[in-house]
């Protein structure tokens, strides 16, 4: 019992830290100022040659440092996490940061119903009713988008958080570590970003911001929120990315002034405040369950 609850708390600091250090991705990428291709080849390539560094010191000190990309799951795991990575660098340039951190939480919603299907881990009640009220808000800001410009971008961002949810319950489902497979999944969208840049040139005009998150941030948000599943729930780990849900758009309305439309705060309000309420629960819910088992007497 006593590591069952060790490991659950070592999931929720794994996941945590993840999560945090994602909420300033949004925010340097913007900071370095080139277009998507060129971004993307960037943030993408300083990934992998991290991950691929800290992989080597790894093995150098421990022959039983994790896998890069563990066996069929985890090549299926890596390949998600490179079409995600397109996905929400093409969202980044084709719609607000509030619209995509906010459709961007709607991988709960993806990561309950994929392991509701597959993993045969029906969501309860309250859950159902989360889920649903998700859906109302990301129908907004979706609706909120027609005729604006920003359609193609949200839908790329509904595709990303598919991917996202898609990666964190085969990985569950697998039981694999998967920490340097998200990164080493990165080299896919780099080389396709790397054939465009030579066909379109390379336009970044502040490469160190990029550099710096695809370096440092990436390699830590990735690696904690892709190790989250082998401790907690698939939607547990997916509720983490509130924190980018709340804290982006914050980062860039400081930074760079850009001001939420109505539809994506409300839709946006109605999403941050279903994950804060059933994450809540969820957490009481469990704290009960716990302590229930612990005062159980043994057989």
């Amino acid at each position: 019992m006593a590591s069952s609850h060790s490991n659950h708390s070592k999931g929720l600091l794994l996941t945590g830290i993840g999560g945090l250090a994602l909420t300033v991705d949004i925010p340097l990428i913007k900071l370095a100022d080139g277009s998507n291709w060129s971004i993307l080849m960037l943030r993408s390539g300083t990934t992998f040659i991290a991950a691929i560094i800290i992989w080597l010191v790894w093995r150098s000190f421990d022959r039983n440092a994790p896998q890069l990309i563990p066996g069929k799951a985890g090549l299926v795991v890596a390949s998600l996490y490179g079409v995600g990575s397109i996905a929400f660098i093409t969202a980044v340039y084709n719609t607000s940061t509030a619209n995509l951190v906010f459709i961007l939480a709607f991988n709960t919603v993806f990561a309950a119903l994929l392991s509701w299907i597959f993993l045969r881990e029906r969501p309860r009640p309250v859950t159902l009713l989360a889920m649903l009220a998700m859906i109302g808000g990301v129908s907004i800001i979706v609706g909120g988008s027609i005729g604006t410009g920003h359609l193609f971008g949200d839908l790329m961002a509904v595709a990303s958080a598919f991917c996202i949810a898609s990666a964190i319950t085969i990985s569950r489902a697998s039981g694999k570590d998967m920490g340097f497979t998200a990164l080493v999944g990165v080299l896919f969208p780099c080389l396709i970003a790397a054939y465009m840049v030579s066909r379109t040139g390379f336009q970044v005009e502040a490469p160190w911001w990029i550099i710096f998150n695809g370096a440092v941030i990436m390699p830590i948000s990735f690696f904690c929120l892709a190790n989250g599943p082998k401790y907690l729930s698939g939607p547990e780990v997916a509720m983490f990315y509130l924190l980018e849900t709340v804290l982006a758009p914050i980062w860039v309305w400081m930074i760079f002034a850009e001001v939420p439309t109505r539809n994506s705060l409300i839709g946006g309000a109605i999403l941050i405040v279903t994950l804060v309420a059933h994450s809540a629960w969820q957490l009481s819910h469990n704290r009960k369950l716990r302590a229930g088992a612990a005062f159980q007497p043994a057989a």
